[in-house]
C-alpha cells in the first residue's frame, strides 16, 4: 500500500518495569535478549546411556512458557521457559538428576523413573535455566526434593510426583524436608505435579522469591501445605491457579508480605472422617495484597482468613460446608494490569481441577511428539541437506500431514521463499544463538518488474511469504532491504519484508524489518480466517507497516517507529483492513518507540481496499509502553473513510505517547476489554512451540 495509492482511493501492564522496554533501533544490537538462547530443536553431545539425548525436534512440552507472575518481564528476565535452549536428556538416577540440574547450562531434564533419595531430605540446588519434567506419570521423587537458592531464575518444575519424606511427627524441625523451596529465586514455575507427604512444606516461597507461578498441582496428605513469605520485604509477586488441595491441615497458602498474591479457579477440600483436619485456607498475613477469586471451597474450617494489615479481595468464590472465618477487606490490586488471564466459572472449578491437575502423560513423553517429525537442514556453506531455505521448502511433500522441522544454519540467505499453500505444519527454526545469526533478505518492491514481465505488486514484493495453515516462523530476521531513496521514479514502494495468507501462523523471536508495508498479515481468501500470533518480536517499519485482514496479535513485541528514506518522521503503525465481524489487529503488553520525532505518528488508520465499503477495520492497542513519537490524537482517516465509524481503541497504555480518553482518543471500559484479550482472538488455538 502506498500514500498516494491510500490517497487516490477516495472512490470511500504493563507496568514500567517490564524488560521489554528497551531503545530500539539504537539498542538493536540488544535484540538477542529477546531470544531464547541458543538454537531451538539441536541438542549437543553430552549423552550418555543412563541419560540420553534426545535428537529429535523438541516437542511442545520441552518449550512450554509460563503464564501469570512467572510470565512478567522483569529483573533482566523475560518471562519463564526454562531449559527450552538446552539439550533434552533423560535421567534415571539421582546422580545425574543431580548432575543436570546443577549445571550451569540450559538443560530439559526428563525424569523417566522413581528416584529415591539418599540421604532422606536431600534436596538438589537447581542452578538456572532447567526444566524439570517429569516423563509421563513416571517421574517420581521419593524421600527429596529441590532447592532454588538466592538468584536462581527461569527454571520450570513440571509434571512429577514429589512425595514421602515424612519421618513420623509432624512439626520436627529435625526433619525441615520440602518438596520444592525457594529462597531469593525468581521467575519459577511449578505446574501440573503432585506433591504429597513430606517433612515440611510441600512448596516454599521464601526470601524475597518473586514471578512465582503455581498451577495445575495436585497438593496432599500434608501438615504445613504451602507457605510464602519470611521476609520484611514486600516484593513477592505470585500467581496461584487451579491447583487441588486435599487432606491439607494448614499454609493452604499462608502468605506473608507479599507485595501481589493472584489466587484464582483453585479447589480447597476437607473430606469428613479422614485423619487430617484443616486448621485454615487461604491466609493473607502482614502487608500481603491478595485478590482471591473463583476458587471453590469445600467442607474447609476457617477457609479464607487476613491480618489486620492486610488486604484481601474476595471475587466469586463459592463455599460448601465451611465454618469458621470467611474475610476480606482493603483495596488490593488489578491482575489483569500485569498480564492476562481467563478465570473459569466457579462451578466448573472442582470438575476441571480434579481431572486436569497432577502429572499428564502426554507431557514429558516424546513417541507421540516426535515419532512423524521431519527435520531439514540448510546451510549456506553447504553443510546442510540445503543450500537455500526456499530448497528446503519444495522438499516438503505436499499436503504433508505432520510437522516438518527445517532447521536454518546462521547466515544471510538473499532469497524470496514461499511456503506454499499445500504444505502446512512447517516450522523454520534459526539455529543461531540470536535471531540476528539467520537472516533472510530480499530487496522486491510493488512497482519492480518481475523477471518476465508485469510487476510484483503488494503482496509479491515479500522476502518470505507464508501460505500454509499451521506455519511457525521462530528465532531468525526477515528482511525487505528495498532503497526507497534510490529509487524515487519507481511507481510503488510497498516493499513486504513478511507476508502470511493463512490461518494459525505463529512467528516467535523474529526481527521483521521493512519500510512502507513491513508486515502484512491477511487470509487465504475473503471469508476465510487467517490468524497470526506474533511474540516476543522486534517489527520496524513506518508506513502502514502492520497491516491487512487478517486476525492479528502482537504480544510482548517491540514497535520501532523508523525515519522516512529522507530522513523525515511520519508514518502509521496499523492499516487494518478488517472484514466485518471478524476481529483485525491486537497489540498488548509490548512497546512502541522509535529515533523519530516526538508526535509524529499515528497508531493507525482504516484501510478500505479499493473504497470496499464491507470492511470493518480494527485496530486495538492496551497494556503498552507508548514513546513520545505518537500522535496525541493518533488515529487517522485514509482513502475518504472516517476512522469513528470503524473500531480503533486503546485500554491502559502508558508512556509519554499514552493519552487519556477522549471523542479523538477512545479507551475500553474495564468490561470491554475483559472482550478483547489474546485469547478471543486466537479462539480455539493455543501457539505452542513445536
Amino acid at each position: 500500500m502506498s500514500e498516494q495509492q491510500h490517497s487516490n482511493a477516495r472512490h470511500r501492564y504493563r507496568r514500567g518495569r517490564k524488560a521489554l522496554a528497551i531503545g530500539v533501533p539504537l539498542a538493536l544490537t540488544a535484540a538477542g535478549t529477546l531470544a531464547y538462547g541458543t538454537d531451538l530443536g539441536l541438542f549437543g553431545e553430552d549423552a550418555q546411556q543412563r541419560a540420553s539425548a534426545t535428537t529429535a525436534v523438541a516437542p511442545e512440552w520441552a518449550a512450554a512458557t509460563a503464564d501469570g507472575f512467572a510470565s512478567v518481564n522483569s529483573l533482566g528476565q523475560n518471562g519463564t521457559y526454562g531449559g527450552r535452549d538446552g539439550q533434552i536428556v533423560t535421567v534415571k538416577t539421582q546422580a545425574d538428576l543431580e548432575k543436570y540440574a546443577t549445571a550451569t547450562q540450559p538443560y530439559v531434564i526428563v525424569v523417566a523413573a522413581t528416584i529415591d533419595m539418599n540421604p532422606v531430605g536431600k534436596e538438589i540446588k537447581v542452578q538456572s535455566d532447567k526444566t524439570i519434567v517429569g516423563a509421563g506419570t513416571a517421574g517420581h521423587i521419593v524421600g527429596g526434593g529441590f532447592f532454588l537458592g538466592q538468584g536462581v531464575h527461569n527454571v520450570i518444575i513440571r509434571n512429577l510426583t514429589i512425595r514421602d519424606s515424612y519421618q513420623g511427627v509432624w512439626n520436627d524441625k529435625d526433619h525441615d524436608f520440602d518438596a520444592i523451596q525457594m529462597d531469593g529465586a525468581h521467575h519459577i514455575w511449578i505446574d501440573h505435579n503432585d506433591l504429597r507427604h513430606m517433612a515440611d512444606g510441600l512448596i516454599d516461597v521464601r526470601k524475597d522469591s518473586t514471578d512465582v507461578t503455581v498451577s495445575w498441582n495436585k497438593l496432599s496428605d500434608n501438615n504445613k501445605t504451602f507457605g510464602i513469605g519470611w521476609t520484611e520485604n514486600v516484593k513477592t509477586d505470585i500467581t496461584i491457579h487451579h491447583n487441588w488441595f486435599r487432606e491439607t491441615e494448614q499454609r493452604n497458602p499462608s502468605t506473608d508480605n507479599a507485595a501481589h498474591a493472584h489466587l484464582y479457579n483453585n479447589f480447597l477440600e476437607d473430606v469428613a472422617g479422614t485423619t487430617i483436619k484443616s486448621s485454615y485456607g487461604n491466609y493473607s498475613r502482614g502487608r500481603t495484597k491478595m485478590v482471591l477469586e473463583n476458587s471453590y471451597f469445600q467442607g474447609m474450617n476457617n477457609p479464607v482468613t487476613k491480618d489486620s494489615t492486610a488486604t484481601l479481595v474476595q471475587k466469586g468464590n463459592t463455599f460448601v460446608g465451611t465454618s469458621g472465618r470467611n474475610e476480606s477487606g482493603g483495596t488490593a490490586f488489578d491482575p489483569k494490569s500485569f498480564y492476562g488471564y481467563t478465570a473459569d466459572k466457579t462451578a466448573d472449578v472442582p470438575s476441571r481441577v480434579k481431572s486436569g491437575a497432577g502429572p499428564r502423560s502426554s507431557i514429558g513423553t516424546t513417541a507421540a511428539s516426535t515419532k512423524a517429525a521431519t527435520t531439514l537442514t540448510v546451510a549456506k556453506d553447504g553443510s546442510g541437506q540445503y543450500s537455500t531455505l526456499q530448497a528446503a521448502i519444495n522438499a516438503v511433500p505436499a499436503n504433508n500431514p505432520s510437522r516438518v522441522v527445517i532447521q536454518v544454519q546462521p547466515g544471510t540467505y538473499r532469497e524470496a521463499v514461499t511456503v506454499p499453500a499445500n504444505k502446512p505444519h512447517v516450522t523454520i527454526v534459526g539455529t543461531g544463538a540470536s535471531r540476528k545469526d539467520t537472516v533472510i533478505v530480499e530487496g522486491h518492491a510493488a512497482g519492480m518488474t518481475k523477471p518476465g514481465g508485469g510487476t510484483y505488486g503488494t503482496p509479491g514484493s515479500a522476502t518470505l511469504s507464508v501460505k500454509a495453515d499451521d506455519t511457525q516462523v521462530r528465532n531468525l530476521s526477515v528482511t525487505n532491504d528495498f532503497n526507497e531513496g534510490a529509487n524515487q521514479s519507481l511507481n510503488g514502494h510497498q516493499a513486504v519484508a513478511l507476508l502470511t495468507q493463512a490461518d494459525k501462523v505463529f512467528l516467535d523471536s523474529l526481527i521483521v524489518t521493512g519500510d512502507q508495508d513491513t508486515l502484512e498479515m491477511e487470509t487465504a481468501a475473503k471469508g476465510a480466517l487467517g490468524r497470526v500470533y506474533v511474540k516476543n518480536s522486534y517489527i520496524l517499519g513506518n508506513v502502514d507497516f502492520i497491516f491487512g485482514r487478517g486476525t492479528a496479535v502482537v504480544d510482548r513485541s517491540v514497535i520501532t517507529l523508523r525515519k522516512r528514506w529522507d530522513g523525515s518522521s511520519a508514518g502509521y503503525v496499523t492499516a487494518p483492513s478488517t472484514e466485518a465481524n471478524r476481529k483485525g489487529i491486537l497489540i498488548t503488553n509490548s512497546t512502541v518507540n522509535g529515533d523519530v520525532s516526538n508526535g509524529s505518528f499515528f497508531l493507525g488508520r482504516n484501510w478500505h481496499p479499493g473504497g470496499d465499503t464491507t470492511v470493518d477495520p480494527q485496530t486495538t492497542v492496551r497494556e503498552t509502553s507508548l514513546s513520545g513519537a505518537i500522535k496525541s490524537t493518533p488515529w487517522s482517516d485514509m482513502g475518504g473513510f472516517p476512522w469513528k465509524d470503524d473500531r480503533f481503541a486503546e485500554y491502559k497504555n502508558t508512556g509519554a505517547g499514552s493519552g487519556s480518553a477522549s471523542s479523538n482518543r477512545p479507551q475500553l471500559t474495564d468490561a470491554q476489554a475483559a472482550g478483547q484479550e489474546v485469547a478471543d482472538w486466537l479462539g480455539d488455538w493455543a501457539p505452542n512451540a513445536s
